[in-house]
């Protein structure tokens, strides 16, 4: 018989180390930014050079701290904000709607993919750049426009990665609800959807970095209001510590946004999560 004095440490420690584990993990990735933000300080005012790299135009931290906590005083600030926000949640959404739906027939019926993908390959090369004359044209509001390529930013990745995600769905389960009595319709609800939302979450999360990524090119051209058209103003009249704050307020956004499509996408789908959980 094993006495309790035994088994009593082995679990605490296990217990100890599952709880310890994620407080390492933030310490970590903590660590990791105080790191960049020493590098940056250390770079800017020591003015390193590096070949064809130079920091000596590059404002330290301290700069950007202090542009930063401007902008949060400024009037402007929930403009700005509210027309970027708004720009990618259109856009987006759309881009959600239609990459899906399209995704989804394109995968799954051999007529969809025959018509619809050729010229979607055609027009998928094509950069956010180059759409912006051609929406300035189509659409009489520069924030149709703007809205616009965001939709075109964001439509590419998450169409292809649904379409990869339908086809990756195993033929043996399709085959199992079809000799089950399952008709089409029941077919995608509860069996190729479900299959195929890893890669759609992913293809969305994608597609919302790449809405932030081409709002940012709009709104430098055509936008009066939006943190992209803050940082190309900036650019203009020589204030380069607000660039960085632009900058990184455009980062700030899309990682939070691209992480909250994946948290949410985890939510939806508990048949994904391991049943340790995360690790």
């Amino acid at each position: 018989m094993s006495s309790p004095s035994g088994a009593l440490p082995l679990r605490t420690g296990r217990s100890r180390s599952r709880r310890t584990f994620p407080q390492g993990r933030q310490a970590l990735q903590a660590a990791s930014l105080v790191a960049c933000i020493v590098l940056w300080h250390l770079a800017a005012t020591q003015r390193w050079h590096f070949g064809l790299v130079t920091f000596a135009n590059v404002p330290p931290p301290a700069e950007v701290l202090s542009a930063a906590w401007a902008l949060l005083q400024s009037p402007k600030l929930l403009a700005h904000l509210g027309s970027s926000l708004l720009r990618v949640g259109v856009g987006f959404g759309l881009a959600a709607l239609a990459g899906v739906a399209g995704g989804l027939l394109i995968g799954r019926l051999r007529v969809a993919r025959d018509t619809l993908m050729p010229p979607l390959e055609v027009l998928r090369p094509i950069p956010a750049v180059a759409w912006i004359p051609l929406a300035i044209l189509m659409f009489p509001s520069s924030e149709g426009s703007m809205m616009f390529i965001t939709f075109i930013g964001a439509l590419f990745p998450i169409l292809l990665n649904t379409i990869h995600g339908v086809e990756a769905v195993d033929a043996r389960l399709i085959a199992s609800a079809r000799s089950l009595g399952t008709r089409p319709l029941r077919l995608f609800t509860e069996v190729i959807t479900p299959g195929a939302a890893p890669s759609i979450v992913t293809g969305l999360s994608i597609g919302m970095g790449t809405c932030w990524f081409c709002l940012v090119t709009a709104e430098m051209i055509a936008g009066q209001y939006g943190i992209g058209y803050y940082t190309w103003e900036s650019y203009t009249v020589q204030n380069y510590p607000a660039i960085i704050v632009g900058m990184l307020v455009i980062g700030v956004l899309g990682m939070g946004s691209a992480g909250t499509v994946v948290a949410a996408g985890r939510w939806l789908m508990p048949w994904t999560r391991p049943a340790g959980g995360p690790r």
